[in-house]
């Protein structure tokens, strides 16, 4: 069987929901080679083209779709970008043959975007502003004495020692504790805190790893046990890697809500300024309880906490936890939810003028890039315009 054909029914099965997980990811990978870039151009025209409404409202069109926005009209250009999201689910709204070809048939580097409004492939043009870097490793923890220590700029190795705790800082960015159980008080409390602009990583007493986000915080006890339980207390965002310890079952409290586990994976974004609470759960499982009511997490799971109410759905759960690997991933999101995200890596104050797009966006930049680059990735869509003065950032429509 020819590889096209061979492609052609992998694509099928995938849009009926007959793929396997292994078919699944072997789909996908057409979208990195760029050897299968032509083939599957023409498999996507052949399904532009079929006017079988099915696929229109098919989630699995949808999903093959938010690949393709996010990967293969912008990645294949070795690059990354957001574009807007489109407004209806119709596949020939604006992935329409003509500009799928003017992609692929881009050969210069730079960075492109698709616009729906004017379907057409355009440049990015530089946004004249005084660049910002983008954030950075650093956190400040403070001991139970009160003593702050900046990590950002402390030297590897010991950086502290207390009531029988070792504190270090190693050379990939992460606070190491280690305890002498004999000497070693239970009670005393620590708090690493990121500000805007940082991120950083600690592993707990316990051997639990937590990547703390931008503008976030994390207090313990140095012992962790309170009450039977391993309970950390969480400001902002946190990806949690929770050893097994079925004694004491792990509790991550918010201001909203408390997340119990056992050994798990999952993320949880808890901002002041954010009206919905999300926790995420990529391995094991977890239990949600707010406002007297509770709820259980499966793997891909993602509940949001918002008026005291869970809702829970399934979920990209890459989406939640790109900023962990260093990248902006949106889905389509509105203009004010990637701006607080810029706000929080780049350290940046946040102006809007006039009236707000109402434009949803898509796509993948690096938390790596200056801030400029972003700005100019968002611009290029047409939806929205920057104005950069200091550090702080303006928007307009």
């Amino acid at each position: 069987m020819e590889p096209s054909d061979q492609l052609r029914i992998l694509f099928k099965k995938y849009l009926d929901n007959l793929c396997s997980l292994e078919e699944t990811q072997r789909l996908m990978n057409y979208f990195e080679l760029d050897e299968d870039q032509e083939m599957l151009k023409d498999i996507i025209i052949d399904v532009l083209e079929n006017q079988d409404k099915s696929y229109e409202t098919n989630h699995a069109v949808a999903e093959v779709l938010a690949k393709v926005d996010r990967d293969l009209f912008v990645q294949i250009n070795d690059t990354t970008g957001i574009i807007p999201t489109r407004k209806n689910k119709t596949l020939k709204l604006w992935l329409q043959i003509a500009g799928v070809a003017a992609v692929l048939a881009l050969a210069y580097t730079g960075v492109y975007f698709f616009n729906n409004q004017s379907k057409k492939v355009a440049a990015v043009s530089p946004i004249a502003v005084h660049d910002v870097k983008p954030g950075d490793f650093g956190a400040t923890l403070t001991l139970a004495n009160g003593r702050k220590i900046s990590l950002a700029s402390a030297s590897n190795g010991e950086i502290g020692r207390e009531s029988g705790i070792i504190i270090s800082k190693s050379g990939n960015g992460r606070l190491v504790y280690q305890i002498d159980e004999k000497v070693a008080d239970p009670n005393a409390s620590n708090t690493l805190s990121t500000a805007r602009g940082e991120t950083y990583q600690v592993r707990l007493p316990d051997g639990s790893v937590v990547y703390l986000n931008a503008a976030s915080s994390l207090t313990y006890t140095t012992s962790l046990i309170e009450n039977g339980k391993r309970i950390v207390k969480l400001i902002g965002e946190g990806y949690f890697e929770v050893s097994k310890d079925k004694q004491h079952p792990f509790v991550v409290k918010t201001n909203k809500q408390e997340v119990e586990v056992l050994g798990t994976h999952f993320n949880i974004s808890s901002y002041a300024d954010d009206e919905v609470e999300k926790t995420t759960l990529l391995e094991g499982s977890v239990k949600l309880s707010a406002a007297g009511s509770s709820k259980v997490l499966r793997p891909g799971q993602q509940a949001k906490l918002s008026g005291g109410k869970i809702q829970i759905n399934e979920t990209d759960t890459d989406l939640a936890v790109a900023w962990k690997n260093n990248e902006f991933v949106i889905e389509s999101e509105h203009i004010e939810t990637i701006m607080k995200m810029i706000s929080r890596w780049y350290n940046v104050e946040v102006v809007y003028i006039g009236e707000k797009t109402t434009q949803r966006f898509s796509g993948k930049v690096s938390r790596f890039d200056k801030l400029s680059k972003v700005l100019e990735i968002v611009e290029s869509t047409g939806e929205a315009r920057f104005d950069v003065k200091g550090r702080t950032v303006y928007v307009s429509k």
